[in-house]
């Protein structure tokens, strides 16, 4: 993993998601000195995410004078144009994203990466992973994201966009994704795509807007449709992990978002299924192991790709993430 100079102060991490916005002051170890967080409107006016966010740098940064700025938002990104197309906001669509946070905190190095990359980041150099490794860090929450970190450092791919392990097809003629594809990990494995399937098999709670933490209780009370639908997304997230450690020749595997959180009733099928799905020796050393950062894996990720834009590491390819 690249080394980092010594930093003349602390760092602004940002994460943007499209249910919380969050914002830190992180030191150069990336431990949070400060942060502050707030949901993400559901507006169709961009600058109302926009004056959420800043509101919440303003609130951080005050009295900082942060050294570097390094923002994590979901994607699909351009690093290079500085601006954001998140699927989960709709507000923002080729929304220049960096030139706002530059002005809110100029004169630094600011920088740009996918907060799945971000998060995998963040677990390599501070959480479940192995420093220097090769992993592939993902999010299983209400929809699916994962981050590349091979030989120690963050693979963004040229276009920033690298790691989108949610639309891996794993069966073409699986259910339709909201990519448009068909099949997809995140069409299946998803919090909300777990809960319909169960639904669909008639499993019933009684409450309009059960989510997949009431499926995991359940399943963690013995309900054979609960269960057997953790089983199924276990599956499908086997098939398309199984299909990167493949091609990366992988170490490890962090899982982390709010499925995960489901404990071994996520992890115990998941492992299984990875074990069968691997006939060759060398996918055979990659371990599954759950993410140690929570909800912190992008706000500490983005504090690292801060710190390295703060050290002018040379950029990989052409985007703004080393």
């Amino acid at each position: 993993m690249t080394p980092i100079a010594p930093s003349p102060g602390p760092v602004l991490a940002i994460d943007v998601g499209g249910t919380k916005l969050a914002v830190a002051l992180a030191g150069p170890d990336g431990r949070l000195l400060r942060r502050a967080q707030g949901p993400t409107p559901a507006s169709p006016d961009p600058m109302a995410v926009a004056d959420a966010l800043l509101g919440l740098v303003a609130e951080v940064a005050a009295g900082a004078a942060p050294a570097a700025v390094g923002v994590a938002s979901a994607g699909p990104i351009d690093p290079a144009e500085g601006t954001v197309s998140p699927v989960n906001i709709a507000a923002w669509r080729d929304f220049p994203l960096l030139d706002h946070v530059r002005r809110a905190v100029p004169g630094v190095p600011a920088v740009l990466v996918g907060d799945a990359v971000a998060a995998a980041v963040g677990e390599s150099w501070r959480g479940a992973g192995t420093p220097g490794g090769t992993m592939l860090g993902i999010v299983v929450s209400t929809g699916i994201g994962g981050g590349l970190v091979l030989g120690g450092e963050p693979y963004p791919g040229p276009t920033g966009n690298a790691g989108h392990f949610g639309h891996i097809s794993v069966d073409p003629a699986g259910p339709e994704c909201a990519c448009g594809n068909r099949g997809c990990v995140e069409a299946v494995a998803s919090g909300p795509s777990l809960v319909r399937w169960a639904r669909a098999q008639g499993w019933r709670t009684g409450e309009d807007d059960a989510d997949a933490r009431l499926l995991a209780a359940d399943a963690g009370a013995g309900d054979p449709v609960a269960l057997a639908a953790f089983d199924r997304g276990a599956r499908t997230l086997a098939a398309g992990i199984v299909a990167v450690a493949t091609i990366c020749d992988l170490d490890q595997v962090v899982v982390g978002g709010g499925v995960a959180g489901a404990g071994e009733i996520l992890f115990g099928p998941l492992r299984r299924h990875v074990r069968e799905h691997t006939h060759l020796g060398f996918v055979r050393r990659l371990r599954v192991l759950p993410a140690a950062l929570g909800g912190d894996a992008g706000l500490v990720g983005a504090a690292r790709v801060a710190l390295l834009a703060l050290a002018a590491t040379p950029l990989r390819a052409t985007t703004s993430v080393p």
